[in-house]
């Protein structure tokens, strides 16, 4: 990744960050998340913004809006599932 980095998306929690990540990368496209508020005390709820590098920030909004609305209810809460068993939470 460039020095340049870009916001590609904003999500309202890690594993729809984490659902993003997973769609660029199959796309070939890296992409970082990070909370929007708030620190670690969060654990695992919040707002994410997905960053990609600004070289492929309009090759990942195409990727974005070739799936909207193709997240499963499912996979989001599997997502949400490991998210809290990663962050120690019962």
């Amino acid at each position: 990744m460039s020095d340049e980095l870009k916001v590609v998306a904003s999500v309202s929690s890690e594993a729809e960050a984490e659902m993003v990540r997973d769609r660029l990368l199959a796309a070939d496209i890296h992409a970082i998340a990070q909370r929007t508020i708030g620190g670690p005390q969060w654990g695992f709820s919040g707002a994410r913004d997905v960053f990609v590098d600004a070289r492929d920030l309009d090759r990942a909004h195409e990727v974005l809006k070739a799936e909207e609305g193709s997240f499963s209810d499912e996979e989001l809460a599997r997502l949400s599932d490991e998210a809290g068993r990663e962050a120690g939470e019962p």
